[in-house]
């Protein structure tokens, strides 16, 4: 699987749970805080047509935003389970 990152903010309830859903089927993933980083806020603005839409996610060179967080989207842009595995 190519990396993944996600962009977003601290405060983006959204964000938390996209990156909770990625967690919960042990996807590894890196973050960029895009309060802190402006570059990466420029990044997000010109691959949404100037929308500030978090979390924008990247993967394989590919960007698309979660937003609201959609989990069945998720599931489906990134190719993994929509639901966790379980342990017996």
């Amino acid at each position: 699987m190519s990396e993944i990152v996600i962009y977003g903010t601290q405060w983006c309830g959204d964000c938390r749970r996209a990156k909770q859903f990625l967690r919960d089927r042990g996807v590894s993933f890196r973050e960029v805080n895009i309060d802190e980083a402006p570059e990466a806020a420029e990044l997000v603005l010109r691959v949404n047509e100037g929308r500030r839409k978090v979390p924008t996610i990247e993967t394989g060179g590919r960007f698309f935003a979660c937003s609201p967080f959609d989990p069945y989207q998720l599931s489906e842009e990134l190719n993994i389970p929509l639901n966790p595995a379980r342990t017996p």
